[in-house]
């Protein structure tokens, strides 16, 4: 009896009822053209930072699937270094440096041909000290013979959610993977989202190395739906969506591969997943618009650059992103200045219609930026 999908002959030739996915895909191409309709209004300074956001959220959310927290500050400037954006603070982070590399060549070189040297690039660029964790890996080459397993629960009670192909039929399967990706999209008899979808699950269920398929995997979706988009960037983050709805991520990837479920149920799930990435960055993009207009209506009004510093924190959490409000507390430590200058310097703000006083007085006053209407 079949117990894993990869068991059953051409197994990755999906099967899914065309029907039940026709209506979802065109709410989903609807949606996304709206999208790509909205950013045509952005000039480039301003596509360039909706872009920024998008990666940041990204990078950092395919990072926290997988249980690795990065700090956000270290990923922003290393995208604004990458993307000619103004950097602030100086933090360095090899891991998330590999990542936004991984994710820059899919989505920048996306008509360029994939192969499994540079899958290869990848994975050793998310582990540029050969550790995951504490255990030194395989980094820039396949995994070897012993059993690759989903595994979760304390030592002597894991629960096995999915095995994959032994080492021998893996490269075989990464072998015909990488020639179906060269050649589906060339022959165009898929349609774009569903391709994407498919080269997930597929690579997902080779798991042809020892750590980092899943961030591989979504980064090859962010490639797969450049193509589609035939762009070289990206304004929506699959990632961030399937960390919102992670339980059920794993949970249909888990009965997919298990033979549980129809396929279907992975397509109608993923292209659901693409649909609310779309709605949600709406927000992203209203954000880079609203900052647009607080800079335009404030670009004589004079500020020092802690002030600046501040602002611009405020201004990237967008409206009521901002957690607890600003504080003179908050103000010392962005700043690293005294509580006199803070207080001084932040009074100054609100004389200038930049910032407004809410709450109580005293020590529990907070402070919030006057966004533009």
């Amino acid at each position: 009896m079949v117990k894993y999908i990869w068991e059953k002959k051409d197994w990755f030739d999906f099967n899914y009822d065309h029907k039940t996915l026709i209506g979802p895909l065109a709410k989903a191409r609807q949606l996304q053209g709206n999208l790509l309709g909205r950013i045509s209004q952005l000039n480039i300074t301003q596509e360039t930072e909706a872009q920024a956001e998008v990666l940041i959220e990204e990078t950092v959310r395919t990072a926290e699937i997988e249980g690795m927290a990065l700090n956000r500050d270290a990923v922003r400037s290393s995208v604004s270094a990458r993307l000619g954006l103004p950097q602030g603070v100086g933090i360095k982070d090899v891991n998330a440096d590999g990542l936004i590399d991984v994710l820059l060549d899919a989505i920048r070189m996306n008509d360029k041909p994939l192969s499994i040297e540079r899958l290869n690039s990848w994975q050793a660029a998310l582990f540029p000290t050969s550790y995951s964790g504490l255990k030194k890996i395989r980094a820039g080459e396949l995994r070897g013979t012993e059993p690759m397993q989903v595994v979760s629960g304390p030592i002597g009670k894991e629960i096995i959610h999915f095995q994959a192909p032994p080492k021998e039929q893996a490269v075989r399967e990464l072998k015909l993977f990488v020639n179906w990706w060269n050649n589906s999209f060339k022959t165009n008899t898929m349609d774009g989202l569903l391709r994407a979808g498919a080269a997930h699950l597929r690579f997902i269920t080779i798991h042809p190395y020892e750590d980092g398929n899943g961030r591989i995997a979504r980064a090859l979706t962010d490639m797969a739906l450049a193509e589609d988009e035939k762009i070289k960037v990206r304004f929506y983050s699959v990632s961030s969506q399937i960390m919102r709805d992670r339980k059920e991520y794993y949970d249909v990837l888990e009965n997919v591969q298990n033979c549980r479920i129809d396929t279907t149920e992975w397509f109608l799930w993923f292209i659901e997943c693409i649909t609310a990435s779309i709605i949600n960055s709406q927000d992203i993009i209203a954000n880079v618009f609203k900052r647009a207009d607080f800079w335009k209506k404030h670009t004589q009004t004079q500020i020092n650059e802690r002030q600046r510093k501040v602002i611009s924190k405020i201004l990237e959490a967008g409206p009521g992103g901002f957690m607890g409000a600003l504080t003179t507390r908050k103000y010392v430590g962005m700043t690293r200045t005294s509580r006199a200058t803070a207080i001084r310097e932040i009074n100054d703000l609100v004389e200038k219609g930049i910032l407004i006083q809410i709450g109580e007085k005293g020590r529990s006053v907070k402070y919030e930026i006057v966004w533009s209407r």
